[in-house]
């Protein structure tokens, strides 16, 4: 066997002195052999780092063990975490997870990707439906795949079950506790929303409107630092402005770079409150007040709902679990 190629079950068998159905026997469980045989094969494959193929698993047992995760993006924390979540899963499960990210919502990439997703044999699939291009993915793979998908806000109407976090009783969390601080009203610098008036944002209105407090006019970022920073220049100099939410922690770090540029203290003069709490939202000065998700945990029960669709044959249930703020420093009363 050459030194750079992986060992297969032939070489297995040779090197056990048996035959490869033997091998195949005993690896599969399926027909049972003596434990002198047993012994020999296992003692094989220990020598030799022999790892079963997922492939001729599938074709000997009948089970597939592969799901594939579509996702727009790999990098950013909430999908990175996710998708850590979901693979701690699928081990356990012992089975094996798949990439695909998908570029763009242009629907022939959507479909391309599709397509090479399917030519493995897939036990179901998930999606990261955290922005517009998880919608289409989701809406365009086929109905006789079993696929589920782990999203940040609520959304009814898709026909496949879905595992939430429930972002907008973070939004209503956050924004009613800067309310009441005292804050005349909380300013929005927003990430991109999936629908007109969905997750953290919608939140964040109805809160404002529950009170009778004034809803000012949307400051709209994407998910940088850069971005916040950028957004914060409108808002600056405005003596309205003493509260502001932002749609992630990396938002709210360039929000107070900017602030703190111009002389303004976080929080003495403005109050601020990121989302996520990503890792560093703790060790930023001043410690960032946040609403807390669990994406790992989300990825483990999105997964818990595919594996429970793929076992029994039924839909299951949505799963949601409510956000938490974490009251840090970055937050107080306003001046006078």
């Amino acid at each position: 066997m050459p030194a750079h190629q992986p060992p297969v079950l032939a070489d297995v068998a040779a090197d056990a002195g048996v035959s490869v159905s033997t091998v195949s026997r005993v690896l599969t469980g399926r027909t049972p052999v003596s434990e002198k045989l047993k012994a020999r094969v296992e003692a094989a494959v220990e020598r030799l780092g022999y790892r079963p193929n997922a492939a001729a698993q599938t074709l000997v047992s009948g089970r597939r063990s592969t799901v594939a995760v579509l996702a727009r993006n790999t990098l950013r924390f909430g999908y990175a975490a996710t998708i850590q979540g979901i693979e701690e899963a699928a081990r356990t499960a012992g089975m094996v997870v798949n990439i695909a990210v998908v570029e763009s919502d242009d629907s022939a990439e959507i479909r391309r990707t599709i397509d090479l997703v399917l030519t493995q044999a897939l036990a179901g699939a998930i999606v990261i439906e955290f922005d517009s291009v998880g919608i289409k993915t989701l809406e365009a793979l086929p109905s006789s795949v079993p696929v589920v998908a782990a999203a940040g806000a609520r959304r009814s109407g898709s026909g496949r079950p879905h595992a939430f976090l429930d972002d907008a009783e973070g939004g209503r969390l956050a924004t009613e506790y800067l309310l009441g601080l005292g804050h005349r009203t909380v300013h929005h610098i927003a990430i991109p929303t999936t629908r007109v008036r969905s997750g953290r944002t919608e939140g964040w209105r109805q809160a404002l409107a529950a009170v009778g407090a004034p809803v000012p006019e949307l400051v709209q970022a994407d998910y940088s630092p850069a971005s916040g920073y950028r957004a914060a220049q409108r808002l600056i100099g405005r003596t309205d402005v003493t509260a502001i939410l932002c749609g992630n922690d990396e938002l709210a770090i360039g929000v107070a770079r900017a602030f703190q540029e111009r002389g303004v203290g976080i929080p003495d003069e403005v109050s601020l409150v990121g989302f996520d709490d990503q890792p560093f939202a703790e060790m930023w000065m001043p410690a960032l007040t946040t609403v807390a998700q669990d994406f790992t945990d989300l990825g483990r029960r999105t997964f818990a709902l595919l594996d429970e669709w793929i076992q029994t044959g039924s839909r299951p249930a949505d799963s949601a679990v409510m956000p938490d703020l974490v009251i840090r420093d970055s937050a107080a009363p306003p001046r006078g």
